[in-house]
């Protein structure tokens, strides 16, 4: 059975912008688009409306209040991620998350803005917003920190009541991207990046062996690779039983 897709509202402005990145997530599997907001009044609505399953209207404009332009596509279903800008026309978007935290209202938020100022960046970390990207950036850009949160998001779902340690250190390390690992001595970030991305377009978990036929580089370079992501929580490792000889492992993204 397929997993649910994510349900992502995007907060945003300015509406080319708020198109241009509705239309980046449509373009992710696992992602769908759950509404549009111009501002922060807008998107409380929608938010507090998709936990009630209300304004289960038509696909299209949500309510009767004059000047909204906030538009729902799946009402009758629960947001789970915020795109949100931080320069909102009503309300700041720092003061927008505290509101929408106060409300009880559990969904999780990443910055997309073009505010570089550290102190919003704190205050950003601080409300538990779980990823912070800075405008402009390309869709690769986009796609990788949504894969990211992907990956944070599924590895709390696998995780028992109790998580331990090394899985909430697995689940945090799972919003960095291969760029942002401090890398072993020898250890190429170009190359690391092509591991990962072999890795995410393999449907089945991989062999060191297996990435480095892919990849064309020594299946001793290949597993030092893997180890590393591995040891930083990136990866999980688990043996592959049925294989002749030493035991062999194989490896899949968190």
């Amino acid at each position: 059975m397929n997993a649910a897709p994510i349900r992502v509202l995007v907060i945003d402005d300015e509406p080319i912008t708020a198109e241009a990145h509705a239309e980046y997530v449509r373009r992710i599997a696992g992602f769908e688009v759950a509404g549009v907001a111009a501002n922060g009044r807008e998107a409380l609505r929608l938010l507090r409306d998709s936990t009630v399953g209300a304004g289960a209207g038509a696909s299209g404009a949500v309510g009767p209040g004059a000047g909204d332009t906030a538009a729902i596509e799946s009402p009758a279903s629960t947001i789970d991620l915020v795109l949100l800008d931080m320069n909102l026309p009503d309300i700041h978007g720092l003061d927008l998350c505290r509101r929408i935290r106060s409300s009880g209202l559990e969904v999780d938020v990443i910055a997309i803005t073009a505010v570089r100022d550290v102190a919003v960046v704190r205050a950003s970390v601080s409300l538990g917003i779980v990823l912070y990207l800075i405008k402009p950036f390309t869709f690769a850009t986009f796609a990788d920190k949504l894969e990211n949160y992907r990956g944070f998001r599924a590895s709390l779902h696998r995780t028992e009541e109790l998580a331990t340690q090394s899985e909430v250190d697995a689940s945090f390390a799972s919003l960095r991207t291969p760029g942002q690992v401090q890398l072993e001595k020898g250890l190429s970030s170009d190359t690391l990046d092509a591991v990962i991305a072999a890795l995410r377009a393999s449907p089945t978990p991989l062999s060191a062996g297996e990435v480095g036929a892919a990849l064309e580089m020594a299946r001793v370079t290949a597993r030092r690779y893997l180890e590393h992501l591995a040891a930083v929580g990136l990866l999980e490792r688990a043996p592959r039983y049925g294989t002749p000889g030493r035991p062999e492992y194989e490896y899949r993204p968190r």
